[in-house]
């Protein structure tokens, strides 16, 4: 039994990117899988699972020729656009006996080496302050509107108007680039976070999640200016 291992699932058959995990990205011939197995190897000693249907992804994780990679093929009830992200939750502690698993995706291309390993080391130390888990998040201190009532939700309009930004109260988007999570709350709580998770507040670029195309065309441009 390992500590901890990294989680990467991927698909085939992406509906708003077609072949979104293995085109050509930024000048990875293997695209975002490529990239993301790069970025995990990089961090010591971790294990990497990867639970897939997608032949590609397959013949990509193999060509690293890694000791450290380990590949499940998912079944294919658990592969669809359609599947319950519950059933997937479900499923992670029945293929892994780590202590601790770090879910991440390849559409987080901006989570480097250096961030997993900053959130790892976050969470050992929150673990001994009262969280149980940490997920990642980015901060949102705007004027925020629900349409369906009508008014401000993060901030009381009969008080003031519209108060200065930086006196909103900030609300946290789940960007879904890490998750942690130990083994025995999956299987308590049937929940890739536990009762109280640690936010890892990303910025903008670090919490980019590639799910539409013009969000792949743009993080290819960026990627290729900064690297």
């Amino acid at each position: 039994m390992s500590n901890f291992t990294f989680f990467l699932p991927t698909r085939k058959g992406s509906e708003r990117i077609k072949h979104k995990n293995t085109r050509q990205f930024a000048g990875y011939q293997g695209g975002l899988v490529s990239l993301k197995i790069e970025q995990l190897l990089q961090v010591p000693n971790i294990p990497i699972l990867i639970s897939t249907n997608d032949p590609k992804t397959i013949g990509l994780a193999q060509s690293f020729a890694s000791p450290r990679i380990q590949i499940i093929e998912r079944p294919e009830i658990l592969s669809q656009s359609n599947t319950d992200l519950q059933d997937l939750i479900n499923y992670i502690p029945t293929i892994t006996d780590a202590k601790h698993i770090i879910w991440t995706h390849v559409t987080s291309p901006f989570i480097t080496a250096e961030l997993y390993q900053k959130a790892l080391d976050k969470y050992l130390e929150y673990l001994n302050q009262g969280y149980d888990s940490l997920m990642s998040v980015t901060k949102i201190q705007e004027f925020l509107w629900d349409k369906n009532v009508n008014s401000a939700i993060n901030f009381d309009r009969s008080q003031i108007k519209w108060p200065r930004t930086q006196d909103l109260n900030p609300l946290y988007a789940v960007n879904s680039g890490i998750f942690i999570n130990s083994h025995e709350n999956y299987l308590s709580q049937q929940d890739r976070i536990g009762k109280n998770p640690y936010l890892l507040e990303l910025n903008s670029l670090e919490s980019m999640d590639i799910d539409w195309e013009e969000d792949f065309n743009t993080a290819a441009k960026i990627y290729e200016a900064l690297h």
